[in-house]
């Protein structure tokens, strides 16, 4: 195995960086925060532009028709900079529709929000779906509430998980705000008699859940760099008793840590990324990239104690970091879920 990107994707890495460092600046990033909105409206446009929320979609479907490898990578250019936008959701939902869905339903909901609705109350990463999904006269319906939905207020489209397989929907779902670690849109999703259209049976479930964990894993390996990066400007700089704070060996063997963190959480990243790219069993990869985002956000809290008092100050970058990271652990579960998931597996 290669960990190494190819020319395409070093461009793909590039392009994200260079637009985030000119759109999430921090000067945007801190006036976002005051705004109250969902997201940065101008990110998400210069996004769309540039024409990143398609690297998913296939070719014929107006997109670059590219995989779960180059949906890491810009993901994990979103962590870096914790940018406001809805790459994450959409990005995961463009995969798993250039998966599953016909070339009509590729098309369909072209630069819209998309998310994915796998959650329900009592959830666990292999717990099977109890949405229910029933065939009217005129296709499928489907019956169910979903928790921790991703913009599912903002969404014009969304995949549901449901006992009979995976569905795209559209429109008709009612949805309530939920509180979520760094401000981004959550929501409770209820599903009544929903009209839906599917795209594949019960087998492409563990597929969509796959695509979702290789998704918040690569963001949070983003994330955990772009903190270390920030953790160890700080230490270089900041002097106390006369000496750097990074030529003391507690703080050595402490930012030592978070380095360990984030490689490992990389390799799990890159190894479940690329086996799902290839169409190889990547369950168990995946399964321990979703423990070690858990172990980044015991990572981000060694962060804060590094930066001292500086690492509480909203007005300091540090705090988007670990908020994100803290988001991102609620999204997969917990480490316990992973545990659990780790242990059925082996």
């Amino acid at each position: 195995m290669d960990f190494n990107l190819d020319e395409t994707q070093q461009d793909l890495r590039t392009l994200t960086a260079d637009l985030l460092a000119k759109e999430a600046t921090q000067e945007r990033l801190e006036a976002h925060e005051k705004s109250g909105r969902p997201y940065d409206e101008r990110l998400w446009q210069a996004l769309c532009q540039a024409e990143l929320m398609s690297v998913c979609v296939p070719e014929e479907a107006g997109g670059a028709g590219l995989g779960s490898v180059e949906l890491a990578v810009v993901l994990r250019e979103f962590g870096a900079r914790a940018a406001p936008a809805p790459a994450l959701a959409t990005l995961m939902s463009t995969l798993a529709l250039a998966r599953y869905g016909t070339p009509a339903q590729q098309r369909r909901p072209a630069d819209g929000i998309g998310t994915v609705a796998l959650r329900e109350p009592g959830w666990a990463p292999a717990a099977p779906p109890v949405t229910a999904a029933e065939r009217d006269s005129d296709g499928w319906v489907l019956t169910g509430r979903k928790i921790g939905v991703p913009y599912g207020s903002e969404a014009a489209y969304m995949l549901v998980t449901a006992a009979e397989g995976v569905f795209l929907v559209t429109g008709g779902w009612t949805a309530r705000p939920e509180f979520a670690a760094n401000g981004e849109p959550l929501a409770t999703v209820v599903l009544n008699r929903t009209p839906a259209e599917r795209l594949a049976g019960p087998e492409a479930v563990s597929g969509l859940r796959q695509i979702f964990t290789a998704a918040v894993a690569a963001q949070a390996s983003g994330v955990l760099a772009g903190a270390l990066k920030l953790t160890t400007e700080y230490i270089k700089n900041r002097k106390q008793f006369g000496r750097a704070l990074a030529e003391f060996q507690a703080v050595t063997v402490q930012i030592a840590d978070v380095y360990i963190a984030a490689r490992a959480l990389d390799v799990a990243v890159w190894s479940g990324a690329w086996l799902l790219a290839n169409d190889l069993p990547a369950e168990e990869d995946l399964a321990v990239a979703a423990f070690h985002v858990s172990e980044a956000y015991k990572a981000l809290f060694t962060c804060q104690h590094l930066h001292g008092g500086l690492g509480l100050d909203v007005t300091y970058p540090l705090h988007r970091y670990f908020a994100h990271v803290k988001h991102l652990t609620h999204l997969l579960g917990g480490t316990d879920a992973q545990l659990d998931l780790i242990g059925a597996l082996v």
